[in-house]
């Protein structure tokens, strides 16, 4: 098959972690995705849960070697000349799956071809290639451009992964710091940011504050980013569930384009949650509140594969927190008060 021009190009992306409703942990994992035809690739793989080879928090040196792989400057890391696309975000083993294809030159152009699943050391593609997705064939230049500014630190994909915890319940911070950190983001607690120097400040995405934070407290910290040149996400903790003051946290420090995600649309109205997703994709619905003496309550309302458009759910109970997730996001929102 001859194969048509496409764009390409790189946007940041995420693999959502959190805890979950049974109190399992999934790993946060930040990465690099590839936008074919300005729309990531990923999403035209139907409900994928995957990371591209282009990770944030792998070492620098494995980081170059992936991305002169998809340059053709590195030998192929499987047999028949072809190259990971996306891999397991736990382990990236072969063994868990991957989407590979081969990638060649065509005169001064790159080609991407036979998508496939692959599991083994030989791709099966009359069993499990990727009918209708690719070849894809990139011009040299603008391949070599986007590619190559990984290379020289204009990462797309670089976060601050880091948060600051502002409260006073030093123990619901301390659940909160412990679970952010179990999926892979960092997370310190302090009462304000005075004396904080600069240098550390620049190193944080996002700031939490708790419930009780005195305005004073939360202008005082906003001016100490602010002299430090940071421009930080500020999250209101909407209450002391940890489960989903990670969920607001993990939204904030989504680094991916708004336009560019599934999960469009999330609100709670009317007894019922409203979400519209633009791709296939698994997600699930995790319903939140507070029961007697202020202890958490959850349930989990949905987790079922949804087609592109609005979807509304019925919400038992009267839970006034929902948290929605895909693969790649998180939404959160507050049934409306008043």
């Amino acid at each position: 098959m001859l194969a048509e021009y496409a764009t390409f190009g790189l946007a940041p992306a995420m693999r959502a972690g959190g805890v979950l409703a049974s109190g399992a942990y999934q790993v946060h994992r930040d990465f690099v995705d590839f936008v074919v035809n300005g729309r990531p690739l990923l999403f035209q793989l139907a409900d994928l849960d995957a990371v591209s080879p282009l990770a944030s928090d792998i070492p620098p040196a494995i980081f170059t070697t992936h991305v002169r792989r998809l340059l053709l400057e590195a030998d192929p890391p499987l047999l028949d000349g072809r190259y990971v696309i996306y891999g397991c975000p736990e382990c990236e083993g072969l063994e868990c799956g991957a989407v590979t294809a081969v990638i060649e030159r065509a005169d001064d152009d790159y080609v991407w071809r036979d998508f496939a699943w692959q599991t083994s050391d030989h791709a099966d593609l009359e069993l499990n290639g990727y009918r209708g997705i690719g070849p894809f064939r990139f011009h040299g230049g603008e391949y070599r451009e986007q590619l190559g500014r990984l290379l020289t630190g204009d990462d797309p994909g670089a976060v601050r992964r880091r948060v600051l915890l502002v409260g006073a319940r030093v123990a619901l911070l301390a659940k909160l710091a412990a679970a952010l950190r179990t999926i892979g983001i960092g997370a310190e607690i302090t009462a304000d940011a005075a004396g904080v120097p600069a240098e550390e400040l620049r190193t944080y995405g996002a700031v939490a504050f708790g419930q009780a934070v005195p305005e004073g407290v939360r202008g005082s910290v906003r001016e100490a980013f602010e002299r430090a040149g940071v421009d930080v996400a500020y999250v209101d903790g909407l209450a002391p569930i940890v489960p989903l003051l990670v969920a607001q946290i993990e939204y904030a420090l989504d680094p991916g384009p708004v336009a560019q995600r599934r999960l469009a649309r999330l609100a709670v109205t009317d007894g019922a949650v409203v979400t519209e997703v633009t791709s296939p994709c698994r997600v699930r619905l995790t319903a939140y509140r507070l029961g007697r003496l202020r202890r958490p309550r959850v349930h989990e309302v949905f987790d079922e594969v949804l087609e592109p458009g609005e979807h509304r759910v019925a919400l038992p109970g009267g839970a006034p927190y929902v948290v929605a997730r895909s693969s790649d996001a998180v939404l959160v929102a507050a049934a409306a008060t008043g």
